[in-house]
């Protein structure tokens, strides 16, 4: 099976950009990083930091993950810096549509964006992935990649 990575229409990064402030903020609650309260629009502030001309924002890349009958199976954001010194491309955004997960499709992608990023000039790709997500992180490590920074926390009460 080979997978496709097209770029997101405008409509497609709205809808894109609005599920991945929902899920980035979810994630800090989740980490203990932010509170309920403080997570939304925290999370809003780092989108407009990250991306402040949306989808036409300088060197990112959204794509739509698409099989082979042209079904929207998941999403790849990528910022690739031409004159990054180490030729690093990072990862801000990957995921399958639950209907898709764990069928192996996550190997594939991961492998179909290895190529892009191969014809882009990108000789090494980074991502960050909160700890808690165990299944994100075996996925990863699966495919190579390897920690390079540990942030700990310890409560207190």
């Amino acid at each position: 099976m080979a997978l496709t990575l097209e770029d997101m229409t405008v409509e497609e990064f709205k809808a894109f950009r609005g599920m991945s402030v929902q899920n980035y903020a979810k994630q800090n609650i989740a980490s203990g990083t932010w509170t309920e309260k403080e997570a939304i629009e925290k999370s809003e502030q780092a989108y407009e930091k990250m991306i402040p001309d949306g989808r036409n924002s300088s060197n990112h890349n959204f794509w739509n993950i698409t099989n082979e009958q042209g079904e929207r199976i998941g999403w790849l954001w990528l910022y690739a810096d031409p004159l990054h010194p180490q030729k690093e491309a990072f990862i801000y955004s990957f995921g399958l549509y639950e209907a898709y997960r764990g069928k192996g499709l996550a190997q594939l992608a991961l492998q179909t964006l290895d190529g892009r990023a191969r014809e882009m000039g990108v000789e090494r790709l980074a991502l960050h992935v909160f700890a808690h997500n165990e299944t994100a992180v075996y996925l990863y490590q699966k495919m190579g990649y390897i920690m390079t920074n540990i942030k700990m926390r310890r409560q207190l009460c």
